[in-house]
């Protein structure tokens, strides 16, 4: 059996006194597309934060690639290959498209094959080779949400983690994003997606987790989860 890309075991986090993520369990096989689900406050921001290096768990271990990350620095983090896309994009407005990719690149496993790594960003996203010397400021919402996911992808990412890639868009651009990650993952990279539209996330889906009070509550395929009656009550209002 292969080494997960993401394995997560036993996390508790909390702030203060309060936990909000109880006794975890998370699997991402390598090559998979999986998506958490959860209503707002359930902890997946919680979690991806934890992942990331920002917040430290209080038990538990999670490891990237079969290596433990679990008090490792943010950066420390992105070098073990976990690297996450925030919600909100987070974009340098008055830096151009291209500076904004750029900056994806800084580790030396990926500086190492940037131009190689633009060339298929650019192809992922057509529009931001046109107009990669444009201020990112400029972008429609949905073309910024490209050039963050592009960003993200230039780190050369062992695990790319998309916090509510469709936030906010128009609906023309909600599936022009869902058709970029499903060609992410066809192209062989693990992603691991939080994200609000739960229909079309767990259509796509390899593997599915519904977080809620800070516990895993349903796992299964994509297609488990949409036959699932609780789900379907839940978070597709059927």
């Amino acid at each position: 059996m292969s080494t997960p890309a993401l394995e997560v075991k036993n996390l508790t986090v909390g702030y203060g006194d309060t936990a909000v993520l109880r006794g975890l369990d998370l699997t991402v096989g390598t090559g998979e597309l999986v998506a958490l689900i959860g209503s707002n406050g359930a902890g997946k921001t919680t979690l991806l934060r934890t992942i990331s290096g920002l917040l430290k768990p209080k038990d538990g271990s999670i490891l990237v690639d079969g290596k433990p990350v679990h008090g490792l620095r943010p950066d420390e983090v992105v070098v073990a290959g976990f690297v996450q896309s925030p919600e909100g994009k987070q974009l340098f407005g008055s830096m151009s498209i291209l500076e904004n990719l750029l900056v994806g690149a800084h580790i030396p496993r990926a500086r190492a094959v940037r131009e190689q790594t633009l060339k298929e960003v650019f192809e992922l996203f057509p529009i931001l080779e046109e107009r990669q010397k444009l201020p990112a400021s400029t972008l429609s919402g949905g073309q910024q949400q490209m050039v963050a996911v592009g960003r993200a992808l230039m780190a050369k990412p062992k695990v790319l983690a998309l916090d509510e890639p469709s936030l906010g868009l128009a609906p023309i651009m909600v599936d022009r994003v869902f058709e970029s990650i499903k060609r992410i993952r066809d192209r062989g990279t693990t992603v691991l997606v939080i994200e609000q539209n739960v229909f079309k996330v767990l259509q796509m889906a390899d593997h599915g987790y519904v977080l809620e009070n800070g516990r895993i509550s349903l796992k299964g395929s994509g297609a488990e989860l949409l036959a699932n009656e609780h789900l379907r009550t839940t978070y597709l209002g059927m």
